[in-house]
């Protein structure tokens, strides 16, 4: 245990020093922010039924973009194993004088608790856009899309041994989106033709191990380091500008995620969390636009 808390800390320290990295962030588009992926999620609702959290983020993307958003969700615990949850997701980017703001997904799941350690999660990702916005009657990549546009399958399951909690999940699109962008519709001196080409995306699915380990700071503050390691399961397709679909090369792969989970409990029925993500290990290719060098994330949330 003693060797388990020294990798954390050294997970915060590194969390703290490498907020120069590109890597798949998750905070504002992916299914590691549903509420049973969460750290100390089964501390979610105790004495209460209901739960209702609202937060906003910001980060630093690629490309000179920046993001901004923010999200509403519902708790609604069903007896003693059943649980629900249903999260709405906003999102602006800016940058390279292009700005965008939209509805992003609706995230719906069933938590199932098959005992005091053990618990199940069946979900869905609905697209409130599908990731078609343009500017000047000209596609634009996916960095400037609201939602990745696909309707995704989610799957988890979560365990706790000894305080360390553990989660696996799957995030797979069971549909693709409307996306049109191709760099040659774009002069050379434009900057987007850094961008990667996804018309006609084929985005696969990705997996995540989270493991984490609440340190309780005294009775109303607590301190949660996390390593968040994704795999994209395969490499993506877009359609070139000669109608022949193409493999994305690089983008199937590991990135490596730590994030730092600062809990307040004003009381038993209100708390405020700040949440604060960095990359550690990258993929090469990343066209879905979830680069992000730095994410914060600022909560609350209130019982019923």
């Amino acid at each position: 245990m003693k060797t388990f808390k020294f990798l954390l800390g050294t997970a915060i320290l590194l969390l703290l020093q490498s907020n120069y990295i590109f890597a798949q962030g998750c905070s504002d588009a992916g299914f590691c922010t549903v509420n049973s992926f969460q750290p100390n999620s089964n501390d979610s609702i105790k004495s209460y039924h209901n739960q209702i959290k609202t937060g906003i983020f910001f980060g630093k993307a690629d490309n000179s973009i920046s993001v901004f958003g923010n999200y509403v969700e519902y708790n609604r615990q069903l007896g003693d194993k059943l649980g629900i949850d249903a999260k709405l997701t906003t999102l602006a980017q800016n940058g390279n004088d292009i700005s965008s703001f939209g509805l992003s997904d609706l995230f719906l799941n069933a938590n199932y608790k098959a005992g005091n350690s053990l618990k199940f999660t069946l979900g869905a990702k609905i697209p409130l856009s599908d990731a078609g916005n343009s500017n000047n009657n000209l596609p634009l990549p996916m960095d400037y899309q609201s939602s990745l546009g696909t309707f995704d399958l989610i799957l988890g399951v979560g365990y706790e041994f000894k305080k360390i909690q553990l989660v696996a999940a799957l995030q797979q699109p069971l549909t693709q989106n409307d996306n049109q962008f191709l760099v040659s519709q774009y002069p050379a001196s434009s900057e987007l033709r850094g961008f990667l080409s996804t018309n006609k995306f084929q985005r696969s699915g990705d997996v995540l191990l989270r493991v984490s380990y609440p340190l309780m700071i005294n009775s109303k503050i607590r301190l949660t380091p996390s390593i968040l390691p994704i795999y994209h399961l395969k490499n993506d397709r877009f359609t070139n500008q000669n109608n022949v679909e193409q493999e994305i090369k690089n983008s199937e792969g590991l990135t490596l995620n730590g994030n730092v989970y600062l809990d307040y409990e004003i009381n038993q029925r209100n708390g405020i969390q700040l949440n604060m993500g960095v990359p550690f290990l990258v993929r090469k290719s990343r066209p879905d636009g979830l680069t992000r060098s730095f994410i914060a994330n600022v909560e609350y949330r209130i019982k019923f």
